[in-house]
């Protein structure tokens, strides 16, 4: 068993979120998955969620440009960081999606390149990086 080696942790391809509906509401969506119109409840809120994302393309596309912000998945390596420390620039991470950094990034390197962190959506860093710069993730 001593050789066995796990190559890299699984990183969950989605986030879970929790809400609160009034039984009205859950009954109706209940009703419609009986029907047949949605494999499951969660078909039904993941469909009406990018329906809703869809009609509001626009309003998005327009904020994300105004914003500087990235869209979609962005990962920060510990080459990318290097690069920033030896050209002596500060990094503002602006993301709507996903960023990730790095499990090779120390909390030292990320103190010295990474100025704040704003990410709608999900950040994926080690317990470390995040204590390490909590004060600058908004």
């Amino acid at each position: 068993m001593s050789n066995i080696r796990q190559l890299r942790d699984k990183q969950p391809e989605n986030e879970k979120i929790t809400i609160n509906l009034g039984f009205v509401d859950l009954g109706r969506i209940d009703l419609l998955v009986q029907e047949g119109f949605y494999s499951n409840r969660s078909d039904f809120i993941r469909t009406a969620i990018r329906n809703q994302i869809d009609a509001q393309s626009e309003i998005v596309s327009k904020s994300v440009e105004r914003h500087t912000m990235e869209l979609g998945l962005r990962d920060y390596t510990s080459a990318d960081l290097e690069d920033l420390r030896a050209r002596g620039e500060v990094l503002h991470v602006k993301v709507v999606g996903l960023a990730r950094i790095a499990p090779d990034v120390t909390p030292e390197l990320a103190l010295a390149t990474i100025g704040s962190i704003t990410v709608l959506g999900a950040l994926q860093a080690s317990p470390e990086i995040k204590t390490a710069l909590a004060d600058r993730i908004r």
